[in-house]
């Protein structure tokens, strides 16, 4: 449909300036939010009209840092237990990534993609790794998110552990995207400078590295200080914090994203903040590899962009929401910290971060801004109103069903059953197949 409105819901657009709506309606044209305005006066348009009524609007979610290519892992159970992170990449993703093939490559992402459709993720911040297949890989993953009908942004993780020769073909990788997408002529993909961390990246290629960064303008997408074994490297091999090692070498900029920043010091961050880069937490993952957890409140008072990812954890941001807010409140040993700290890194931090690289508006609900949206079976059963909009997110529509997703003013999903054109049933019987093959290589 090239043109329509949508009535009768409530609009949580995740906008500051209006951030709840009752009593208006969408009007989408062209992949694009034309207005915002009270249902009567919008109704006279000559289009088609959709009912939304029972049901809450909310702008696509926006995952800030994810792994398509580990969808294929779900259930093994053949990795070697491990006692520390370190462990967690030798015994588990670093033998996965060297057995992937382009049709695991493709299947991985395309599922994960149906499977965020499904949650109300309309747009992903990827970073891949496939040290045996490189060459094309992320070529396979953009297939993958146009056939879906989401956005992405995407990298190759370039790292020194499996040689110099998978490093530069990584880094040509990262360059040939980059070229290919830069000029934005494709309004579904994005391209970043994927590094995997600073402890497996020696200096020699981060010199290497860092004048493709600066020729291209573009920023880094990278693990850094995820568990304190990387700062613990860092320092006994180079002397330097990871930060102040990057930023030696002019890889932080305002495009860039730091992924977990767990053991981040305050100098480090003010770093980050200075040059205007993101950090993005991913809380159930952190969690999970038991490596501690970021002090998001301690970042957002020294000025830093923080943004929610879920290091393929899972696709539901919601529930990512909830448990990073029931994390810091850990931290913080304080049940009252961190309530505003954490709710921003999804509802205003990932669109600040998403429209570094897509237009203004991105990630909200504003008139021009892309027709990214999601309709969510939601009934409140206590006053839902510009004050209250924030706690009903966390409290209660993350627990509702999400009924409908569109990206671009297409509908992906509609009542929950996915529109896209793919047999999801013959893709998820192919990506068994495959994954059976791939855990009898692991």
């Amino acid at each position: 449909m090239e043109k329509y409105v949508i009535h009768g819901a409530d609009i949580i657009s995740f906008d500051p300036a209006q951030p709840f709506l009752s009593g208006y309606a969408l009007l989408v044209q062209d992949g694009i939010i034309a207005r915002i305005a009270p249902f009567a006066e919008l109704k006279d348009e000559l289009c088609e009209f959709i009912d939304a009524s029972g049901k809450i609007i909310l702008p696509g979610l926006i995952n800030a840092h994810h792994h398509f290519y580990s969808t294929l892992i779900t259930g093994l159970g053949k990795a070697e237990p491990a006692q520390n992170f370190n462990e967690v990449l030798e015994n588990l993703w670093w033998r996965l990534d060297k057995q992937l093939m382009a049709r695991d490559i493709y299947i991985s992402a395309v599922i994960s993609a149906i499977n965020a459709i499904r949650k109300g993720c309309t747009t992903i911040i990827d970073h891949h790794a496939s040290p045996y297949h490189i060459s094309g890989s992320l070529s396979e993953i953009a297939r993958a998110v146009k056939d879906a009908g989401i956005r992405a942004n995407l990298c190759y993780e370039v790292s020194d552990r499996d040689g110099s020769r998978r490093r530069d073909e990584g880094i040509e990788e990262n360059l040939s995207f980059i070229k290919e997408h830069e000029h934005k002529a494709d309004e579904h993909l994005r391209a970043l400078f994927g590094l995997h961390a600073a402890f497996t990246l020696s200096d020699a290629s981060l010199q290497k590295i860092s004048p493709l960064v600066a020729e291209t303008g573009c920023g880094i997408h990278i693990h850094a200080a995820e568990a304190q074994s990387d700062q613990k490297y860092n320092l006994e091999h180079f002397g330097k914090h990871v930060v102040e090692r990057l930023q030696e070498f002019d890889l932080i900029n305002s495009q860039s994203i730091l992924a977990h920043g767990v053991h981040l010091t305050p100098k480090e961050l003010m770093i980050v903040a200075e040059k205007g880069a993101a950090v993005v937490t991913n809380p159930q993952s952190n969690l999970n590899n038991a490596v501690g957890i970021a002090d998001v409140c301690k970042m957002t008072e020294l000025g830093v962009t923080v943004g929610l990812g879920t290091d393929a954890m899972t696709v539901n941001m919601l529930q990512e929401l909830r448990v990073g807010l029931w994390a810091q409140h850990l931290k913080q040993n304080n049940p009252a910290a961190g309530f505003l700290e954490l709710a921003s890194t999804l509802l205003f931090n990932n669109p600040k971060i998403a429209q570094k690289y897509w237009d203004k508006g991105h990630g909200t609900l504003s008139e021009g801004a892309v027709a990214d949206l999601i309709l969510v079976d939601y009934d409140p059963h206590t006053p839902l109103n510009a004050e209250t909009w924030i706690g009903h997110v966390i409290y209660g529509i993350a627990e509702a069903e999400v009924s409908a997703t569109i990206c671009a003013g297409d509908i992906l999903m509609w009542d929950k059953e996915i529109l896209i054109g793919i047999d999801e049933r013959e893709l998820r019987k192919e990506s068994r197949a495959l994954a059976k093959q791939l855990w009898e290589r692991f």
